[in-house]
């Protein structure tokens, strides 16, 4: 028989209808087209138009179509009827379930608002949750980033006025070399991938990556830098030393955009000690050479002493911040050849990755002939360029140093000139900001009045030991303890922190947690198994759960799902609204603001509602001032209606793309009842694009900085000072040892004094320092898998097939000497705890480092798994090992200045373990409504007609 010719339908009918939305598989947010037939999703790509991923779309994002058909989708409103993780609930009707929130929520509000804890995880919803919190009068509110980032996002703020990732990006364009920190697969994923294409098709440029295990990103890297966890800003001020040493530095640069030259107060002892020495009008001093004089630091065109100490006429001993830098770094302490064997980085390569800085910085120097005028209006003919760029995520963060190693890489890039200019790291509006912007947190104990409105926003950044939200004897004011002198800088709150101390009572009871898309009962916690018995604990003398009631909100069956008092089922993302605003998380580029929606593409089969729109419910329902009208009738009928009408301030808007009444106007203007359809019309996302002459040095563009001001992103068109030299840091350090307007209470004197460092200061992690490195001798770390992101992609059934179960992996000199090969079982073990990981070995981490990939391994019976579901029987959560209290249990397990959750600081020791035998650990019940899992998930058949079905089955 001859064989047939085989048929390829190059052009197949995919879809009858395209919609467009923005991807919500990460926290990239990518723009995608949906392509709907007979109404049913069909298949997901990227948007080419998207100014975010330009058509580019991961295996996540493509996944989404199994997203939308999990069979984990929560389908109706649940009250519990049996014990907290029993998983018994009743189905109710949203009636029931809205009069029941809100008379939980309104006998907290009518009595003492803080008594309600509201947190939420990756919702991106920050603007209306933050202003509902604080419409509510609650304090206690946090989002996901004191979980994962804010030691990123706050160091970025308080010496650059922008960060890494959401706030800037390296100039991909022109940039010759990308020096990249702590970064896996996952954050802005797409955008990395596709700059890094941009950089490997120039013979020209390269890319270094730094990070303890050599996978994605780092896998095609130029070269790989295998460092030891938690030494990153050790090996970056063995940069600063060499820079320093070999005078390889753009001092114009520092002094034209730095405090560098700003004139710091030497008078050890006084209660000034460190602060900047300032005339009459509060202007910073620097002491100008050509003059011999002192003069303000804000003039332009002086010539600024950086070196030494100069005494002013009244007396007073001043250095230049530059000065106190030199002294620190040129130390013997950062020099390469002391910081190579805590860093695990010789020390030849550490001067000759400083060298390459140099060389790209002032022996590659980018000019583009673009006039433009600086902050003074002096016009330059010109924009000169440093084409080194710097780029780093939580691989840094996650550590209880991590605050000031970021710092100290954004002072590297200072040295060498390299912020905002052609080819360096360049900042995306609505950033930058002030160094720190100058939104202060409410929620100090005169503020949280019941029944009352809070008079500002429950997260903030604070300058001073005066902005602290602690009552009179120095008590935290909020559960999570954030901005207290436990952690001053949390500008993100403690979500790890909340269930702990609402379970201790400390520093007082609440009534509720009400939590969004927050998997805390899991992957979400530190201490995982704690935190189970926090959430089912009952008090002795009352007989009552030590946490009343829980509310949660989710789309899926998530292992959190099980403790909640009252489940409120969430949407998916194709089928509601959101808003990624320019007031929370922009997706703007270098080249202008841009801002984006999602709308529903589908509409839900079952009886959920989108939480957005369940939070404007309650704001009504309660009586909210600005979710009611002057009637007492809500102010707002779902979530698109505020997104049009409600304004931050005059002509601001969650949107800002076709505001006016003409839909003429951008950024800001009047509100536009048809700015949602224009919205749709236009893919879903607007983007300006800001004229070339104001694309560069942002923090010093006259142009620039004037028009950020008329879109009211910053105050007033003033200079943005890059800060080397922190003053804000210095007043809490000075409050330590015990003087200024606010001392600190004396138990914290030593923490504040130790940690609050002006300049950046490299300490071993906190964990570490607390833990016998002899017993536990082995860092261990998490990273996310390109293909999955947190716990949604664990239960998506084409993304399980890439990873159905996470390794313990390993180098293979480490698993010699332990005595294990690919395949076999090891315990892994912390002072917490033990779990059972199988082992995959590798050359490309290092060695005294092990890892694994976070959130796929899951509690039996989640998500609507199957019992034997190798997530759960093969599967492990390092969680598990990791506490939330440092292991002296005296304060949280986390950075001391911004309270970021140290997850990276975990040591451990492994030993050879049995394979695990059948698991007889009870499942989750699956709550009510979640539809009967298939024996065999399938996708597509229903788009085929009934001849070609057969003739495929028949093949």
């Amino acid at each position: 028989m001859a064989a047939r010719s085989p048929h390829v339908d190059t052009s197949p009918h995919v879809a009858d209808e395209i919609k467009y939305t923005t991807c919500y598989m990460c926290a990239c947010r990518c723009g995608i087209r949906v392509h709907l037939r007979d109404g049913q999703l069909r298949y997901i790509d990227g948007n080419p138009d998207h100014p975010v991923n330009r058509g580019v779309l991961c295996a996540k994002g493509s996944a989404g179509i199994m997203q939308q058909n999990s069979p984990a989708k929560l389908s109706k409103p649940l009250k519990r009827t049996g014990p907290r993780g029993s998983g018994e609930f009743v189905e109710i009707e949203w009636d029931e379930a809205m009069d029941l929130a809100a008379k939980w929520l309104g006998d907290i509000r009518k009595t003492d608002p803080r008594k309600l804890a509201f947190f939420t995880g990756r919702d991106q919803s920050q603007a209306l949750t933050g202003f509902w919190a604080s419409q509510f009068g609650t304090p206690n509110y946090a989002a996901h980033g004191g979980f994962c980032s804010v030691n990123m996002a706050t160091a970025g703020l308080y010496t650059i006025g922008s960060s890494f990732w959401e706030f800037g990006e390296p100039d991909w364009d022109q940039t010759k070399y990308l020096l990249m920190f702590g970064v896996a697969e996952d954050h802005d994923s797409n955008p990395i991938k596709i700059g890094l294409g941009k950089l490997g098709k120039r013979p020209d440029a390269r890319f270094v990556s730094v990070n303890p295990v050599r996978t994605g990103y780092s896998g095609i890297a130029d070269e790989w830098l295998g460092i030891k966890p938690g030494t990153d800003g050790l090996f970056v001020m063995a940069l600063i030393h060499e820079l320093l040493r070999t005078e390889k530095v753009d001092l114009d640069y520092l002094v034209r955009y730095t405090n560098a030259h700003w004139l710091v107060r030497q008078a050890p002892g006084a209660d000034n000690d460190g602060l900047f020495v300032r005339n009459s009008e509060g202007q910073p001093l620097a002491w100008d050479r050509s003059k011999n004089a002192s003069c303000s630091a804000l003039e332009a065109g002086i010539a600024p002493q950086l070196t030494g100490e100069v005494v002013l006429p009244d007396r007073t001993r001043a250095k230049p911040a530059f000065a106190l830098m030199a002294e620190r770094y040129l130390s013997a302490e950062y020099a390469p050849d002391r910081a190579a064997d805590r860093c695990g980085i010789d020390a030849d390569t550490i001067q000759r990755i400083a060298r390459e800085l140099a060389y790209a910085a002032f022996e590659q120097e980018i000019t583009l002939d673009i006039e433009w005028t600086d902050w003074a209006g002096r016009k330059h003919n010109k924009m000169i360029g440093r084409p080194v760029s710097m780029h780093a995520m939580r691989g840094i963060s996650a550590h209880s140093n991590g605050f000031h190693t970021c710092r100290a890489i954004h002072i590297l890039q200072m040295l060498l000139g390299s912020i905002d200019c052609p080819g360096g790291f360049r900042s995306k509006a609505p950033f930058p900001k002030p160094c720190p912007p100058g939104l202060k947190p409410a929620g100090k104990p005169g503020q949280v009045v019941a029944g009352e409105v809070l008079p500002g926003p429950p997260l903030g950044f604070v300058q001073s030991p005066e902005d602290l939200l602690v009552d009179a004897d120095g008590h935290p004011a909020r559960i999570d303890g954030a901005y207290s002198w436990d952690y001053p800088l949390a500008s993100h709150g403690l979500m790890h922190l909340v269930i702990r101390n609402a379970w201790a009572q400390d520093p007082y009871p609440i009534d509720t947690l009400f939590m969004y898309m927050a998997n805390m009962g899991w992957n979400s916690s530190m201490n995982t198994a704690k935190t189970v018995e926090m959430l089912t604990d009952v008090d002795e003398a009352t007989g009552e759960y030590r946490i009343p009631h829980i509310i949660y909100s989710d789309a899926f069956a998530s292992e959190t799902v099980s403790y909640a008092d009252l489940v409120l089922p969430d949407t998916t993302y194709l089928e509601r609204f959101d808003c990624i605003s320019l007031l929370d998380r922009p997706i703007s580029t270098t080249e202008g603001p841009a801002d984006a929606i999602r709308q529903p593409v589908l509409t839900p089969d079952r009886d959920v509602r989108p939480f957005q729109d369940v939070l404007i419910d309650l704001g009504a329902r309660l009586n909210l001032p600005q979710f009611v009208n002057e009637q007492g009738q809500a102010r707002y009928q779902n979530y698109p209606d505020y997104l049009v009408n409600r304004e931050a301030t005059p002509g601001v808007g969650s949107l800002g793309g076709w505001r006016g009444e003409n839909a003429d106007q951008h950024g800001r203007g009047a509100p536009n009842a048809n700015q949602i359809e224009r919205y749709i019309e236009n893919q879903c996302y607007w983007e300006h694009h800001i004229p070339e002459n104001q694309r560069y040095f942002k923090h010093a563009n006259k142009d620039y900085l004037e028009y950020a001001a008329e879109q009211g992103w910053i105050p007033n068109s003033d200079q943005i000072t890059l800060q080397m030299y922190s003053e804000p840091l210095q007043t809490f350090r000075l409050a330590g040892q015990g003087h200024g307007p606010t001392p600190a209470p004396e138990k914290y004197r030593e923490r504040l004094t130790s940690f609050f460092d002006p300049l950046p200061i490299w300490y071993q992690p906190l964990e570490e320092q607390q833990t016998d490195s002899t017993e536990f001798p082995l860092h261990a770390i998490t990273q996310r898998p390109m293909a999955m992101y947190h716990s949604w992609g664990s239960q998506n059934a084409w993304l399980r097939q890439i990873h159905g179960w996470n390794r313990l992996y390993l180098h293979k000199d480490l698993a010699a000497d332990i005595g294990v090969d690919d395949d076999d079982w090891v315990w892994i073990e912390s002072h917490n705890g033990k779990v059972r990981g199988q082992v995959r070995t590798m050359n490309g981490c290092n060695r005294s480092t092990v890892w694994t990939w976070n959130a796929i391994g899951k509690r039996k019976g989640a998500w609507n798994l199957a019992e034997d579901a190798e997530e759960s029987t093969k599967g492990m959560l390092l969680n598990d090992l990791i506490s939330d209290l440092l292991p002296n249990g005296k304060v949280g397990n986390a950075d001391p200045v911004t309270g970021q959750a140290a997850w990276f600081d975990l040591r451990v020791r492994l030993s050879k373990a049995p394979a695990p035998e059948a698991s007889t650990e009870p499942a989750i019940p699956l709550p009510p409504g979640v539809k009967q899992r298939p024996a065999l998930l399938r996708f597509g058949q229903q788009f085929l007609s009934a001849g070609n079905w057969r003739k495929r089955a028949s093949k």
